[in-house]
């Protein structure tokens, strides 16, 4: 049993943090954040074996990657499909509501991880401008984090922007309410489908 909980708990952490490379490749793109950035060629380099060969099938769409995101899909569906089959309770794989309710849980989870890479952009960048305000890593969190700080701007008390603040507390409360419950929700169908 330790072993089977063990192996979950691998594939779960390794396969989410290709997915958060991914997101962030896919992300670094659209905001369109230096190229020449340490950190954009390291995401680049380590995503580039599985996303280049996948663009041969899956082109752009007005000039998003889509490859990247279908990838990132991908591999989050693999993972969940993994996880339910090292499970002990029995699901029911072959059924078509048990592959809708796998779709639906894998996006569901790319947007959670989104949502968390978005998180620990604006984190991230909260505390640089405190600590160190001309690091070489905040014009690839400004692009990042810049359209979604930017309808909180008027947070600002006593000359502190709390922007990053309230960005954060919105980001919780999506994560607790509505993603928490359509995942219990898709979790469910799952279990019915047994």
């Amino acid at each position: 049993m330790m072993l089977l909980e063990t192996l979950q708990f691998l594939i779960k952490t390794i396969s989410e943090l290709f997915v958060l490379v991914l997101l962030m490749r896919f992300y670094l793109q659209v905001a369109r954040a230096p190229f020449k950035h340490p950190l954009t060629q390291f995401v680049i380099a380590v995503s580039n074996f599985a996303v280049l060969p996948l663009r041969r099938w899956i082109p752009a769409w007005r000039s998003y990657d889509t490859a990247t995101m279908v990838l990132a899909w991908a591999v989050s569906l693999l993972a969940l499909i993994s996880i339910l089959l090292l499970n002990p309770l029995p699901y029911d794989l072959l059924h078509p509501q048990s592959w809708l309710a796998l779709t639906l849980l894998a996006l569901l989870d790319v947007f959670r991880l989104s949502l968390y890479l978005l998180m620990g952009a604006v984190f991230v960048l909260a505390i640089l401008s405190w600590v160190n305000p001309y690091n070489g890593l905040r014009p690839v969190l400004d692009a990042l984090t810049r359209p979604y700080l930017r309808p909180f701007q008027r947070a600002v008390i006593g000359g502190v922007d709390l922007s990053p603040l309230v960005l954060l507390l919105v980001i919780q409360v999506i994560l607790m309410l509505p993603v928490r419950m359509l995942e219990m929700s898709f979790l469910m169908q799952l279990k019915m489908a047994v």
